[in-house]
């Protein structure tokens, strides 16, 4: 796919590997709208990328059809939804989560995909081009692992409704596509950074290799980025 004047949506596009994706779709030529529910750093972030930010939550379904909306208004079109928005919940034994933590993680990793696919996928199928929804996901939701039940299970969900919806859109025209990063250095951990988190990725390069695969005329449907040593 060639990138060059394509309007890209990264939801969580303020921060982390969504500004690493945006500064390089914006080098091949697209224009990107990032959206994030901290407006004083996502207007920071579109100032300093040039991108078009829009204020949303993408757990509020208000919000999403906002963010839809006002693109449409904007540049008329959406050839590329990226749902990247998610949090982390700290590793710990299933017994000792906090519900209201793990309602919050579900509630962003999971319900918050889901918002984003549904409005993308309405927007897309009226469009004569239909566009490309990606869903970033993670390496957790490929096998279980001790202390990460609560963040695993939100992107397991993940894997059900891509999957799904991939199926359900083989002849609509729109691409599903998904991505499985492992560990980056973001500040998605906040200060409780894996004992590991050294030898996790640079997000740049983690971005690098969803751009290179979105450029390619058949996109892997499903990339899986894994640490180099992992």
């Amino acid at each position: 796919m060639n990138l060059k004047d394509k309007v890209v949506v990264i939801t969580g596009g303020s921060r982390g590997l969504g500004r690493s994706m945006a500064e390089l779709f914006i080098k091949e030529g697209a224009t990107v709208v990032v959206s994030s529910k901290d407006k004083i750093l996502l207007d920071t972030t579109a100032k300093e990328i040039k991108a078009y930010a829009i204020k949303a939550d993408v757990t509020k379904e208000k919000d999403i059809q906002k963010l839809v909306d006002k693109t449409i208004k904007k540049f008329g079109r959406i050839d590329i939804w990226i749902n990247n928005a998610g949090i982390f919940i700290t590793h710990d034994f299933l017994e000792n989560f906090e519900s209201e933590k793990v309602k919050n993680v579900l509630l962003v990793n999971t319900f918050g995909t889901f918002l984003g696919c549904k409005f993308a996928l309405k927007q897309m199928k009226m469009q004569k081009e239909k566009g490309v929804i990606l869903n970033v996901i993670s390496t957790s939701a490929l096998a279980g692992r001790p202390k990460s039940s609560m963040y695993s299970a939100s992107k397991w969900a993940v894997v059900g409704l891509t999957k799904a919806i991939q199926m359900e859109n083989a002849d609509s025209g729109v691409k599903i596509l998904s991505v499985y990063p492992g560990g980056m250095k973001t500040k998605l951990f906040g200060v409780k950074k894996p004992a590991d988190f050294d030898t996790y990725m640079e997000q740049d390069y983690v971005a690098e290799k969803v751009i290179a695969n979105l450029k390619l005329e058949n996109p892997e449907p499903e990339l899986i980025i894994r640490r180099p040593n992992a």
